[in-house]
């Protein structure tokens, strides 16, 4: 695999699918001198690592090109060495968004929790931050359990992506800086939530263990959408005995809705059991 590009380019090799897209700022002509940053404006100066003296340089990993090439404009005006990771490509995966990032070398990641077919951004904040990197995760979540989840794991800030432009170019001040992103009040309070909906959906996913085989294809269909009527119909059976069926799911979930049940069960992230098959009697 070649080299990640410096400017903008695709991290791969010539003739074969690449997998990210990658777009460096500053543009050609941004030269730091020796003794500063030369960027024709004085806030350059404040991009600067006032402990090594090198430019900072920050990734930003977002599908959402207008937004991220936003941002990267803000921090490119304010001297910040910027680099931005599309995983929106149909060949990028988790193992390619990681490695483009590694590459890059950059004290600030701002990562975007939900990066489309790549899966959950939350995966990558620990071997970003094992890396060395500072993430700060933007989301479009108020979640705050997964919030909580993001610093449990090493984010060291979580922004709502309807933040402004200051408040990103702020806490990039803040990273270069050395300061804190987060009160420790609050980080206690999110790695709380965090730590209480991980309990609740150990315990959901307990009483999911309850569940008959043919319990669990019939909530499987629930969560498809279907009626009880159309259980019924697939499976050839009368409508009161799909709904004595759901009647057993709702008291062994300790729940008292098809509503609910359908929405615990997707909050554990469960799926009927692939053995699960079609006929089959409680």
């Amino acid at each position: 695999m070649s080299e990640l590009p410096t400017r903008s380019g695709l991290l791969g090799s010539p003739g074969l699918p690449q997998p990210v897209s990658v777009r460096a700022w500053p543009k050609p002509g941004w030269v730091p001198s020796g003794s500063g940053p030369h960027h024709g404006g004085a806030t350059a100066e404040a991009a600067w690592d006032g402990v090594h003296r090198r430019p900072v340089r920050i990734t930003i990993i977002d599908r959402h090109v207008l937004f991220a090439d936003s941002v990267a404009v803000a921090l490119e005006s304010e001297g910040f060495i910027v680099t931005v990771i599309d995983p929106g490509g149909p060949h990028a995966s988790m193992a390619t968004v990681l490695a483009a990032a590694a590459r890059s070398a950059a004290r600030l990641v701002l990562l975007e929790q939900r990066l489309g077919t790549v899966g959950d951004g939350l995966r990558l904040v620990m071997p970003l931050t094992a890396s060395g990197a500072t993430v700060v995760l933007l989301t479009e979540s108020t979640d705050k359990a997964r919030w909580g989840a993001a610093v449990h794991q090493g984010a060291k800030d979580v922004l709502h992506k309807s933040c402004s432009l200051e408040d990103l170019v702020g806490t990039a001040g803040r990273v270069r800086d050395g300061l804190p992103l987060m009160s420790r009040e609050l980080r206690t309070a999110l790695i709380g939530a965090a730590l209480a909906d991980q309990d609740e959906v150990r315990a959901i996913r307990a009483r999911l263990d309850r569940l008959t085989r043919r319990e669990m294809e019939v909530l499987g269909a629930l969560m498809s959408g279907d009626l009880v009527s159309e259980i019924a119909r697939s499976n050839v059976v009368a409508v009161a005995t799909v709904r004595a069926q759901v009647k057993s799911i709702l008291s062994k979930l300790e729940l008292g809705s098809q509503l609910a049940a359908v929405g615990a069960a997707h909050r554990a992230g469960w799926r009927p059991a692939a053995t699960a098959t079609r006929g089959l009697t409680a």
